[in-house]
């Protein structure tokens, strides 16, 4: 049981809880003995002075009188039972008292004293507590308790505590093992669904209790990450698919556009056309290759840590001067609509390469239907980015589609593209935070990016 994490933090925990109770049982048998004493030690002292009040009155005979009425007092009061009184001569003769004679070790004198000796009567020795005091006619008196009481008081008291300590104990035992029970039957829950998914069953997930607890919080995390783990897997292979199918064709042009440039017997402008062909599908394929590339590095987070402020509007300014001429040749028209201190922080050239892919997008689809509007504001403490053209649009239905890699809505138009422009900006878009929306805009396509508020 102890070969688990669980197991051995909870028997630490028990082992120190143990340690703990019995510190403070002991505390509690230490104290309990302590106020005992000193209660023990206050009475003998003030019977030392009442009776040394007694012999200044009545001198040796007022005291032994003294001592015999406290004797006398009945057994069922503690110090009838307990109490032990001798006055002796200057010699040690006894005078009275309940103690067969004085003690050799017992010098008359300040401090507390222990002491075995004989009763009056008793065949065994009996241990008392108590202080010895010179009169002033030289007698001595002794004052003490026979601790047997004080003896079985620290019995009964150490049967109580060892009990307690034996409860205590076996109730954190019990408490302990119902705890590694519990926690470890959720981290099987959790092993369990974890080999079943490495088995390849993807689409299972960590159970959930509905406790709302540590273990509910964790799963949650676990399915999340498992979810975005499957999303990436399927991904990659619809990347995969879809980068075999677009790579293989023009990879096979090129090989047929060789094979016919080798013709000797082709007449040489046919076979420096065909190779020029040829330069063009391997330009698409290295095009594809490394916009697939820049899109795996943006969604990996690679250059998170280059991030700046950035003002939009400047942006849109910028973007629309530069491609002023692309789109008075397309027959178009750049317009920028920029509000002040639109500033986010982001990645300039990532942003500056996504807003490019925007507008490449609108002057091939629209083509010359209207101008091409960039837009930077405010909206609800937000920072905003749209840029909207006045051509065909893209369908509702296929608005989601259009964002994942190879996405093409009409492959036939040969526009030169792989469906990889729009991609990449919502990649852009997911490092930055931003929320990407596609709409409608009458006519046309409206492309929306919100930034997160600035902190």
């Amino acid at each position: 049981m102890l070969r688990n994490a669980t197991s051995r933090l909870i028997a630490a925990y028990l082992i120190a809880a143990a340690f703990s109770t019995g510190l403070a049982l002991g505390f509690v048998y230490w104290s309990a003995g302590g106020v005992i004493d000193a209660e023990a030690r206050q009475v003998v002292e003030a019977e030392l002075r009442g009776l040394a009040d007694d012999y200044a009155r009545g001198g040796a005979a007022g005291l032994a009188r003294a001592i015999t009425r406290r004797l006398e007092t009945p057994a069922s009061r503690p110090e009838g039972r307990d109490a032990v009184y001798l006055l002796a001569t200057p010699g040690g003769a006894r005078i009275a008292g309940n103690l067969a004679r004085w003690p050799a070790d017992a010098a008359p004198g300040p401090g507390w004293v222990t002491l075995q000796l004989y009763r009056v009567g008793a065949e065994a020795p009996t241990t008392i507590s108590g202080a010895a005091l010179r009169l002033a006619g030289g007698e001595r008196l002794l004052v003490g308790r026979d601790v047997a009481a004080r003896a079985a008081f620290d019995r009964t008291l150490i049967r109580a505590l060892s009990w307690a300590l034996a409860v205590t104990a076996a109730l954190a035992l019990g408490t302990g093992w119902l705890l590694t029970r519990l926690v470890l039957s959720r981290i099987a829950e959790i092993d369990r669904a974890a080999r079943r998914i490495m088995g390849g069953a993807l689409e299972q997930r960590v159970p959930l209790r509905g406790a709302g607890d540590e273990f509910d919080r964790l799963a949650e995390t676990l399915n999340a990450m498992l979810d975005r783990i499957a999303a990436l897997v399927g991904d990659l292979r619809m990347v995969t698919d879809s980068l075999a199918h677009d790579i293989r064709s023009p990879l096979g042009r090129l090989g047929r556009h060789l094979e016919a440039a080798l013709d000797e017997t082709a007449a040489p402008d046919e076979r420096r056309a065909r190779i020029e062909r040829a330069l063009g599908e391997a330009e698409t394929v290295l095009a594809t290759s490394s916009a697939l590339l820049e899109i795996s590095r943006v969604e990996a987070g690679v250059g998170a840590d280059q991030f700046a402020p950035i003002d939009l509007g400047a942006l849109a300014r910028d973007m629309a001067d530069l491609y002023a001429a692309a789109a008075e040749e397309r027959g178009a028209a750049m317009r920028c609509a920029a509000a002040p201190g639109v500033v986010v922080q982001g990645h300039p050239q990532l942003l500056a390469q996504a807003v490019s892919n925007l507008i490449d997008n609108a002057l091939i689809h629209a083509k010359g239907a209207g101008p091409i509007t960039l837009t930077a504001r405010r909206e609800g403490g937000r920072a905003v980015f749209s840029v909207a053209d006045h051509g065909p649009g893209v369908p509702e239905a296929e608005r989601a589609r259009v964002l994942t890699r190879f996405s093409q809505l009409d492959p036939s138009r040969g526009d030169g593209g792989a469906g990889l422009g729009l991609a990449l900006v919502a990649a852009v878009a997911q490092m930055h935070r931003a929320e990407i929306a596609l709409s409608d805009n009458a006519p046309g396509l409206r492309v929306t990016l919100r930034f997160p508020v600035a902190p």
